[in-house]
């Protein structure tokens, strides 16, 4: 009990210092036009992207109406807070622990209307190496994949941190790019096959590169 109360507590401190850096942060939305229609018409989608981008991306959560997966423990407890604090559902369990309950959770969390937020590369990496879990949840929603790149220059980075994460400094430039889309996949279509997680794996460099060009930046680092 008291692990969940600390995760409450910690979440809700953490999403108030969010939400007052990221107020300030001077953003730029690209989407393309299927998407937008996605939003208007309230329909499902499935947004991929890289755990290193999660946070500038993390705002995104109301707007896209996302659900996700999170895991059962300590700082699941705490993610789950921030989650739901920014207009999110969730279910709860991973890929040890109580991982088909959640998913099929989250399954009918996007059969009453929320779309899904996936890191195709976590929970614990490889960085960038793409998994077959968002296949299977755009065979099992019926839904197209749109890949998601962000970038940012002025920065706190995390270069120890497996998946390279960054916080947008207040008051930087955010650019955030969306590509695709992709699928939807179907049954005829294998969620291990590595042709399918390369097509992807490019989209969302891609949408990165994109997003890094407004900059000036030529090149990013894969």
């Amino acid at each position: 009990m008291w692990h969940k109360l600390r995760g409450i507590l910690v979440g809700s401190i953490v999403w108030l210092i969010y939400r007052l850096i990221s107020w300030s942060w001077r953003i730029e939305l690209h989407e393309p036009e299927s998407l937008k229609n996605h939003l208007k018409n309230k329909t499902s989608f499935v947004l991929a992207h890289f755990h290193g981008d999660e946070i500038a991306l993390l705002f995104l959560v109301r707007r896209y109406r996302l659900s996700t997966m999170i895991s059962t423990s300590k700082d699941g407890e705490m993610m789950n807070t921030i989650y739901k604090l920014f207009g999110g559902k969730t279910s709860r369990g991973s890929s040890t622990r109580g991982g088909v309950s959640a998913l099929k959770g989250l399954i009918e969390l996007t059969k009453n209307g929320s779309s899904c937020g996936v890191a195709v590369d976590g929970p614990k990496g490889p960085i960038y190496e793409v998994k077959p879990g968002i296949f299977e949840m755009s065979r099992l929603m019926k839904s197209e994949i749109y890949s998601g790149g962000a970038y940012c220059e002025s920065a706190w980075r995390f270069p120890r941190s497996w998946n390279q994460t960054y916080f947008p400094k207040p008051f930087a430039r955010v650019v955030i790019v969306w590509t695709g889309p992709l699928g939807p996949i179907t049954k005829a279509d294998d969620p291990r096959s590595p042709e399918l997680a390369k097509k992807l794996q490019d989209q969302l460099f891609g949408a990165r590169q994109q997003a890094a060009d407004l900059f000036g930046v030529s090149t990013i680092r894969r």
